[in-house]
């Protein structure tokens, strides 16, 4: 029984940590990249690059079933190299929460990035610094609260992924059902006893990690 209330738990929490990592260090890269920059065809890119924020989670799962399925190229790439397709896989869950977050993490990173002075990155360079060395010693740093923001936001909305997820990744207990699916099982079967237990778990852990965030906005502003 326990096992059976804690697996949904920790595989909703090893997806959510993984995808947030990934799209921690591709959505700094993208928003720095694009933050200043200028050039033909930025805001089509931008406006593909957020778009998974406003789809409906059913044709974002259509959509990641079309690409990694096995009739795809991709699809059939990794079932040669692995033996086995991707679908209905807690990487599945990884692929798709990192699909639906990304938006969240690039939006806030380039807000951030956007905001660094830059006159304090060319007086970096003008004492001989390079691009990386002013990326790593100054523009990372002032841009770090923004980071941090945009890891959490990013980290509880994989948390919460339902959509998405139920079709590429299915709903297999103890292999690919995460809190979000599991509570909509429990609901459906009557056990809201089970439900509001998952329900309060999620709940705590998204307040919890949104308040220490409100926590470093407030010190830095004072």
């Amino acid at each position: 029984m326990m096992n059976d209330f804690w697996d949904p738990i920790l595989l909703s929490i090893k997806i959510a940590s993984l995808a947030s990592i990934l799209v921690m260090v591709i959505g700094t890269l993208v928003g720095n990249y694009m933050a200043k920059r200028v050039f033909k065809g930025k805001m089509l890119i931008e406006t593909i690059l957020i778009l998974p924020l406003v789809l409906p989670p059913s044709v974002i799962g259509f959509i990641l079933i079309i690409i990694f399925g096995i009739n795809s190229p991709i699809g059939q790439a990794i079932e040669s190299i692995f033996n086995s397709t991707i679908i209905f896989t807690w990487w599945a869950g990884v692929i798709a929460a990192i699909v639906v977050s990304f938006p969240l993490m690039y939006q806030v990173t380039k807000a951030g990035f956007e905001h660094v002075d830059s006159n304090i990155q060319e007086a970096a360079r003008v004492d001989g610094a390079n691009e990386m060395a002013v990326f790593l010693r100054i523009t990372l740093p002032l841009t770090m609260n923004y980071i941090i923001t945009g890891f959490v936001l990013s980290f509880t909305r994989a948390l919460g992924e339902f959509g998405a997820t139920l079709m590429f990744a299915g709903n297999i207990p103890g292999k690919t059902q995460t809190v979000s699916t599991a509570i909509y099982v429990a609901i459906d079967s009557g056990n809201l006893g089970l439900a509001w237990l998952w329900v309060l778990s999620i709940i705590c852990v998204s307040f919890s990690l949104l308040f220490f965030v409100q926590l470093i906005n407030r010190k830095e502003k004072y």
